[in-house]
């Protein structure tokens, strides 16, 4: 998330990376520092306040300490209204950091100066190429028919118990996305990773610590009753086990690894990258964090 500072001393500089990123709403990016000259002017009424009201609290100490009651009644009263003020005050505070934070978090991240600007995948530009593109032999199956050809992978079945994009593993296909999964963990914790074995539903407060909400709203599965989200990735929970830790350089770098169903609605997914596996509602992943 862009900080506050960063967005008042790079206005211009936020705003051509949200141009390049289409984002729909720039005007949000004055709105915001409008409203944090709002809430400094509050914060600075608010401090000046206080420091009257330490000053008048002494006086009112070393009045009654001279044994001066009716005067220390009086300046007592005044800080009556001060009091009222500052509960004000503090109350609208509130309410314009809470406002702030939810702008804050509509803004998203603005790209390098390199990237090119474009509105779909055609407009990508080709930077660096390599390797070898594979070659299938004629006649070669995709991956759908020989699941299903080889009683590994059964969709039908998926669509049956749940509905489209939740396939079912069956036999040597099961077994292999068992050893897959172990294979991994086991690669990745001989490298040094800590294996960690996550919660699958996360609360609010983690999406926005990764940025999934709310941009990714609509992508997740949102239990209702409880607000609680099916994570897409087990990168969410990870790496909010690190959310408001100030962390020792001495304690750097940190390196989990993780497996876990993730759950993506995909919304609006369609076209020739959806069948078979690509683009299912559930599927197996192991993850590496590093920090």
């Amino acid at each position: 998330m862009l900080t506050i500072p960063f967005i008042r001393d790079n206005r211009d500089t936020v705003l051509d990376g949200l141009k390049i990123k289409n984002f729909k709403n720039p005007e949000l990016i004055d709105q915001i520092i409008q409203l944090d000259n709002a809430r400094r002017a509050l914060q600075v009424k608010t401090n000046e306040l206080q420091a009257q009201m330490n000053t008048l609290s002494k006086e009112i100490g070393q009045l009654f300490k001279s044994g001066d009651k009716e005067k220390a009644n009086q300046v007592k009263e005044q800080t009556t209204g001060i009091k009222q003020e500052l509960e004000t005050l503090e109350q609208d505070l509130q309410g314009a950091n809470e406002q702030m934070n939810e702008l804050l978090v509509l803004v998203p991240n603005v790209p390098h100066p390199s990237v090119p600007g474009g509105n779909s995948e055609t407009d990508n530009k080709v930077i660096r190429s390599g390797g070898t593109l594979p070659s299938l032999h004629e006649g070669a199956q995709p991956h759908w028919e020989l699941g299903k050809k080889y009683k590994l992978i059964d969709f039908d079945l998926g669509v049956k118990i749940t509905g489209g994009g939740f396939p079912v593993y069956r036999g040597l296909g099961a077994r292999l996305q068992r050893a897959l999964i172990a294979y991994f963990l086991d690669q990745n914790t001989s490298a040094g990773y800590e294996e960690i074995l996550p919660p699958l539903l996360v609360n609010e407060a983690s999406g926005f610590g990764t940025g999934q909400l709310p941009d990714k709203e609509g992508q997740m599965y949102h239990v209702t009753g409880d607000n609680l989200y099916l994570i897409p990735t087990a990168e969410l929970p990870v790496t909010n086990i690190y959310r408001d830790v100030i962390l020792d350089s001495g304690e750097l770098p940190i390196k989990n690894t993780a497996y876990t169903p993730c759950f993506r609605r995909e919304a609006g997914s369609y076209g020739k990258d959806v069948r078979g596996l690509n683009r299912v509602h559930q599927f197996d992943k192991v993850e590496i964090v590093q920090i």
